[in-house]
């Protein structure tokens, strides 16, 4: 079968081959040769020979049926050709439906396969999701709950800040507010919303928003946080002491944002401070009245030696007094170093170089020496190894000071033997270099304290067995710091049991030598002096000092006496002490100065060092002299003052119409004004004006005492001048001068003033009410 199948194939192939022409013509031949064998075959099997006739009869009908078997044959396989090509063509479109199908079941796989593919993401993509939707709900929570916090939160920082009295608050790079807490509302008397957007120059006046501008650009500039304080006033004009602090904040990628200030008040730690200063200042008055009080006694032996210098003595009681005179003096200085370290700090104090007999001053210094010895039963002795310069200029009261003080010392800590001194100078051009030698044969003092004795307040203990603190452990400390600025040291050499030498050396410029300028001869034509001086022994030295200069002494032991006696006779000269029992020496110049009358000069006496005359001429004096009362001084303002002068005591005083005689009322009202007024509309509007008014002026005074804490001239004067309208409105004359002052800048030693007006007004307003009460009811009966 397969073989057919092959020969089938090999002639449809050979027919294509050679086509159907040539095919037709070899298959006939091949027929006509195959009839032709078959002919000769079966012949020769049959008669076992072939004729021609044979063979020609097998070409003939071989040659005639040959071309019908042949064209059916090539029609049939013709036909089957194109049965096959058809065959073919379909076979190949089955195939390449079969390869697209094959293909498209491939994809078709393929997109099952993707599908399950999709199907498992979408699944997994779904339980993601729910996942995702539960993470989502869950962190939507959370966030819910964050945020609820987070404003809880925020509520509660923001009652928190709200709740402080601390000023909070913030502004951008522009210097504009971003927020604030309440604090800071009340003090610019805006809201919040009002104040974002704005900035410092809209806020606070001109000179508190430059101050506070300028501290924001240096806290841009530099960086860093600014702590400062400043004065800020609120809405309705009191003003408040603040500690305020900025510093600047940036955004998480480090960009700067602006600033956040915080302000904390401190008015009253202003206030306590102020008040500290005042009571340092009430404790140099403290110490400045005690030091009074000691020189009253001290001027009395100051005035007494001076006046028993000039009688007839031994040489030993000249030289006895003369020490007396010149330790009166210099203890008096001492005092007004207390009073001058008081009021510094305790360390700087000012030389006074002068030119000094130095030989009179090594003389002092051995007479009250061998004094201080002699009490303890010591041997005393002061050797001048070399000459000594006539003069030289130098603080003769610091220098005594030391030396003293060295010779003190060297005489507490020795219990026998001797002290002795020893003076020398050496001179170079212009200059003498003086060296004093201390030295005691006393207890010692150990290495290891030699160190320690220069310090303030360090006490040397004597011996093993009287283990207790001798002195107050500053001499040493201060003398070595006089020394020193003097240009000077001093220096120690000391051994424990054997005694101890201090060496005082420094540097002073040689003089011409020291003249005496306390006896002053002058011929004045004789005065009538009213001496106001409550200190019997101070009276009895001016008393002596003046009668012996030919001038007569009227003497008034009280402010009170002093004016009653004013007016019985005529003077030439008022000598008004300071500090009298019943008012000072200014009450009574500022009573005499308002009454009127033609006044001699008024000269104020005072224990303290006159360094500037102007306080005292500022409150009313013509000049100011020291006690105790030198010659020179009395003289100098005889003829200065006393002598020019003329007195006029004669007063015409006019009688007042409608009002009250009584010179209070004249003084503290304004009687023209109010008079008119009352005469006019009636008493009873001037009492609701002073209801007004007393409502009013707590206010009034509450401001200025922060303008005045704050130092604010301009607020001081706008409020005064509230106080001088309010007050001249009413009639308080007296009130409204003090506050003209107060409101006034401009016045000469209005800074000076001010503290003394402010409380003149605070302390007497309400004073001046009741007098304006009671002469408005006087009036209207």
């Amino acid at each position: 079968m397969k073989q057919i199948k092959l020969l089938a194939q090999y002639y449809v192939d050979l027919l294509v081959k050679l086509g159907i022409v040539r095919f037709s013509m070899l298959l006939a031949l091949a027929l006509v040769a195959l009839a032709v064998v078959v002919q000769v075959g079966i012949t020769l099997f049959l008669s076992g020979t072939v004729h021609d006739s044979d063979i020609v009869r097998s070409v003939f009908f071989g040659l005639l049926i040959t071309p019908w078997a042949v064209y059916f044959l090539s029609v049939v396989v013709d036909q089957l050709e194109e049965s096959r090509q058809r065959l073919t063509k379909l076979v190949a479109k089955l195939e390449e439906m079969r390869a697209r199908d094959m293909e498209l079941n491939r994809q078709l796989t393929d997109n099952i396969t993707q599908l399950n593919l999709e199907i498992e993401e979408r699944k997994r993509a779904e339980e993601a999701r729910e996942e995702a939707m539960l993470d989502l709900e869950n962190e939507v929570y959370q966030r819910e709950k964050a945020q609820v916090e987070l404003a809880e939160q925020s509520a509660l920082l923001r009652s928190f800040i709200d709740a402080s009295p601390d000023l909070i608050y913030y502004r951008n790079e522009k210097g504009q507010f971003s927020g604030c807490n309440k604090a800071m509302e009340e003090l610019t008397g805006k809201k919040e919303t009002d104040l974002v957007g704005l900035t410092p120059w809209d806020v606070y006046s001109e000179d508190v928003a430059s101050k506070v501008v300028e501290t924001d650009q240096q806290v841009f500039d530099n960086r860093v946080s600014l702590t400062y304080e400043q004065w800020l006033e609120y809405k309705d004009g009191r003003k408040a002491y603040f500690e305020l602090r900025k510093l600047p904040f940036y955004a998480r990628d480090g960009r700067r944002l602006g600033l956040v200030g915080f302000g904390r008040e401190i008015t009253e730690r202003k206030r306590y401070q102020d008040a500290l200063e005042k009571a340092s200042q009430d404790k140099t008055a403290f110490i400045s009245t005690i030091s009074h009080e000691l020189r009253t006694p001290l001027n009395g032996i100051v005035g007494l030696s001076r006046m028993l210098l000039d009688t007839k003595l031994s040489d030993e009681q000249l030289g006895y007094l003369r020490t007396i005179h010149v330790s009166a003096i210099t203890l008096g200085n001492i005092f007004n170093d207390i009073i001058d370290l008081d009021k510094s700090d305790r360390s700087r104090l000012a030389l006074m170089p002068e030119p000094v007999d130095l030989p009179d001053f090594v003389s002092e210094i051995d007479n009250i020496s061998a004094l201080m010895a002699e009490q303890k039963g010591l041997r005393f002795s002061l050797d001048r190894l070399t000459s000594l310069p006539a003069s030289v200029k130098v603080d003769a009261t610091r220098l005594r000071q030391i030396l003293w003080n060295l010779v003190g010392n060297a005489v507490k800590f020795t219990k026998q033997g001797a002290v002795n001194v020893t003076v020398s100078c050496d001179v170079e051009d212009d200059m003498a270099f003086l060296q004093f030698d201390i030295e005691d044969s006393g207890i010692g003092i150990p290495q290891e304290e030699v160190s320690k004795i220069f310090a303030m307040y360090y006490q040397v203990r004597q011996g093993e067995d009287n283990l207790h603190a001798v002195g107050t452990g500053i001499g040493l400390a201060v003398s070595r710091k006089l020394a020193r600025l003097m240009g000077g040291d001093i220096t120690v050499d000391t051994e424990e049991g054997e005694g101890s030498t201090f060496t005082v050396s420094l540097a002073v410029p040689i003089c011409e030598s020291a003249v005496n300028t306390e006896v002053v001869s002058v011929e004045q034509s004789p005065l009538h002096i009213l001496l106001v001086e409550d200190i019997e022994l101070n009276i009895t030295v001016a008393l002596n000092l003046l009668e012996s200069l030919g001038h007569t002494v009227t003497v008034a032991r009280s402010g009170q006496e002093a004016l009653d006696t004013f007016p019985t006779a005529s003077f030439d000269l008022l000598l008004l002490d300071i500090q009298l029992p019943d008012m000072t020496g200014f009450d009574i110049a500022k009573v005499l100065r308002v009454s009127g009358k033609s006044l001699p000069p008024l000269v104020a006496l005072t224990a303290n060092v006159i360094k500037d005359k102007t306080e005292y001429i500022r409150k009313g004096m013509d000049d100011a002299i020291s006690k105790p009362i030198s010659v020179a001084a009395v003289t100098d303002v005889i003829e200065r003052l006393a002598l020019q002068s003329e007195v006029d005591n004669d007063v015409v005083v006019e009688p007042r119409l409608h009002q009250p005689a009584t010179d209070m009322f004249e003084t503290l009202l304004d009687l023209d004004m109010l008079t008119s007024y009352v005469d006019i509309v009636g008493a009873e509007p001037v009492y609701q004006s002073i209801a007004m008014f007393e409502e009013v002026m707590p206010d009034y005074l509450k401001i200025l005492d922060s303008n005045m804490m704050a130092k604010d001239q301009d607020g001081i004067a706008s409020e005064a001048h509230k106080i001088k309208g309010a007050a001249g409105s009413i009639g308080l004359k007296h009130i409204q001068k003090i506050a003209q002052k107060a409101q006034s800048p401009e016045l000469p030693a209005w800074w000076e003033n001010i503290d003394d007006w402010v409380d003149e007004i605070k302390e007497g307003y309400k004073h001046d009410l009741s007098v304006l009460k009671e002469w408005l009811d006087e009036y209207s009966k």
